[in-house]
């Protein structure tokens, strides 16, 4: 990691955890794998502090562990998911678009806690969402528990791996570390909680004075405590599912911009369609009928299926291929070709660079070599309709900020 990336991690772990979390984060992240005495005398901390630290960082799966041959137990800091933090806003934002505030706020609770179970998110955000309601009115538990299903069912919520039940019953020493082991598809399976209630206002400090002590309060509650229904399945902000919404939102905008609207909901309506049954970093879709799409294009868009078929026939055909034709069956397969979309969206990307920073004659050169992938100064100047001096200055200042290189031809 560059220097700026890791002062950028140690900002964020001191804003979000405080200094000890901090220390120990930053000092993973310069130095590698570690086990815990090691980490403990480098960083000069006790080794209660750092057993805490690194319990913070697990829990917010910003540090994983691996046990190696010898029984030590290292741990490892994931960087990439340090720098995520800075997209928490964006990731609770897009959720409240989506689910409305029910949704906003078991997202953020899930962000905060790292890990939680299902029934203490929808208490929680209950408890929260009555708390901006109207005097007599509160947030029923059911209510919360259908938008955690829906999020559980579109992937953006996910389960936590467990631990494997091979090792909790072995009954000789226990492993110096636990392996957590996660089936794929229970991954989104959301356990069946009968949860009756409502969300619940927070006393106010003359309520306190008038009801009995506060001290006394949690004696009489702890005995008549009921077993929690899903204890030991938490649950996680599925962020990669998260990324791949913003990546459709990006293909879908593309198009838009290219074609029309309707072409862009056409597009929408396949991706929406695959956005479970297609991983994240899979190249294409899964291919989709003609027939299948027709009849889930959202109520209300007046369009025949011929003129679908139309569209799907001009997105197929368009040079860009962020669409194309798999098989006839069905009235026609066609697939999103997400890999040439991306590295579409990349290349318009780097060209706005270009322009903005040497200006449309450069865009124009820098927009010839990616077309080509090697040219002559001779070609570029005849190519490009630039006069060679100038041809040659744009060049140099291109090679010099590192956004095209200079290979030199064997005779």
């Amino acid at each position: 990691m560059t220097q700026a990336e890791i002062k950028l991690c140690s900002l964020l772990l001191q804003e979000h955890f405080g200094e000890i979390v901090e220390k120990i984060g930053v000092h993973l992240i310069r130095t590698g794998s570690q086990p815990l005495r090691v980490i403990a005398h480098d960083t000069g901390t006790s080794l209660d502090q750092v057993k805490k630290a690194l319990c913070v960082l697990i829990q917010h799966n910003l540090v994983t562990y691996q046990v190696h041959k010898r029984g030590v137990v290292e741990y490892e800091a994931q960087c990439s998911r340090v720098l995520r933090m800075l997209r928490y806003p964006r990731y609770i934002y897009t959720t409240k678009t989506l689910y409305s505030d029910t949704g906003e706020l078991i997202v953020e609770e899930l962000l905060l806690n790292g890990k939680l179970t299902m029934s203490a998110v929808i208490k929680k955000v209950a408890d929260r969402l009555t708390e901006t309601m109207e005097d007599g009115k509160t947030m029923d538990y059911a209510e919360v528990s259908s938008t955690f299903v829906r999020l559980a069912d579109t992937h953006f919520v996910q389960r936590c791996p467990l631990v494997a039940t091979t090792e909790s019953s072995d009954p000789g020493l226990p492993p110096p570390a636990p392996t957590l082991v996660i089936n794929e598809k229970d991954m989104y399976l959301v356990p069946k909680l009968s949860l009756i209630g409502k969300g619940k206002r927070r006393r106010s400090s003359d309520e306190d004075a008038a009801g009995e002590p506060k001290a006394k309060r949690p004696k009489h509650t702890a005995d008549n405590k009921e077993p929690i229904p899903d204890d030991g399945i938490y649950w996680q902000a599925n962020l990669d599912r998260f990324h791949q919404h913003f990546r459709d939102q990006a293909i879908v905008s593309a198009v838009a911009n290219r074609m029309d609207q309707t072409s862009s909901e056409i597009v929408r309506t396949m991706l929406r369609m695959s956005e479970i049954t297609t991983s994240s970093s899979a190249p294409f879709t899964q291919p989709l009928s003609s027939n299948e799409i027709f009849r889930s294009l959202p109520v209300g868009y007046n369009i025949s299926k011929q003129v679908l078929d139309q569209y799907l026939t001009l997105l197929a055909d368009d040079p860009l291929e962020f669409v194309g034709k798999s098989g006839d069956s069905g009235g026609g397969m066609y697939v999103i070709n997400l890999h040439k979309a991306l590295a579409c969206l990349a290349t318009a990307t780097l060209e706005s660079v270009v322009q903005e920073r040497f200006g449309s004659r450069c865009a124009r050169i820098f927009r010839l070599v990616l077309q080509k992938k090697h040219l002559e100064q001779k070609q570029v100047e005849d190519f490009a309709m630039i006069p060679a001096k100038e041809a040659k200055d744009m060049l140099y200042k291109m090679l010099s900020e590192n956004f095209i290189s200079l290979q030199v031809g064997c005779q």
